[in-house]
């Protein structure tokens, strides 16, 4: 992803080490818990939540599209570069797969889901970590810390790049927004059962994330 590719070291190098907490590690640690087997993280980019996968007891795998972001997640995880709509992998043959903050990066993301399904083993868990479709998107103002202002724009559901800030991603990049039924109904779509959610961040919630496994 050419995109990617051009701000993965302002990615690597300022914008993750300007973010003091990871607003999406407690919902991953939560809803994927400790296993073992391989754990395939789909747009894993730099590799950052490699080590939580580990601590769990998992095998971190990550596949991504941008060379970019791989030059600097290969020194965290085994990686290939693979685009998460066709996955380079045998059917039912994997334990867990983990998307971590970037479904609105990827505007295929429904096929996306449907690879998830066809890849993990009849055992194995999927965990879905990302941004709250409520509260964060290009209607969405979070510039005042005590409060988020949401403006028309909801039910949408399209990309962009307008974004209440220039010092994060989404004014580089862009990205794609999908209402809640639109995403929760993608999963059951895809022939995935959902098994609990979670939220995290504050005041108002900054990701929305779902455990789920497949049919």
């Amino acid at each position: 992803m050419a995109a990617y590719d051009e701000i993965a070291d302002w990615y690597e190098e300022e914008f993750l080490r300007a973010q003091p907490v990871n607003p999406g590690a407690e919902a991953l640690r939560g809803l994927l818990g400790e296993g073992s087997g391989v754990c395939l993280e789909l747009g894993c980019g730099t590799g950052v939540h490699a080590g939580l996968v580990r601590e769990l007891g998992w095998t971190p795998v990550g596949v991504d599209l941008s060379g970019g972001m791989l030059r600097h997640a290969r020194a965290r995880l085994p990686i290939a570069r693979a685009d998460a709509a066709r996955l380079p992998i045998r059917d039912s043959s994997v334990a867990a797969v983990v998307a971590v903050l970037v479904h609105t990066d990827m505007p295929a993301y429904f096929a996306v889901l449907r690879e998830v399904a066809r890849v993990l083993r009849p055992d194995g868990v999927f965990v879905h970590v990302g941004v709250h479709p409520c509260f964060c998107g290009g209607f969405a103002d979070r510039g005042d810390p005590a409060a988020v202002v949401v403006r028309p724009g909801y039910l949408d559901g399209h990309w962009t790049k307008e974004s209440w800030t220039d010092q994060g991603i989404r004014d580089k990049v862009g990205a794609t927004h999908w209402p809640l039924p639109e995403l929760l109904n993608g999963f059951l779509d895809a022939g995935l059962t959902l098994d609990r959610f979670a939220e995290a961040g504050t005041p108002l919630p900054i990701v929305l994330a779902a455990r789920a496994h497949a049919r």
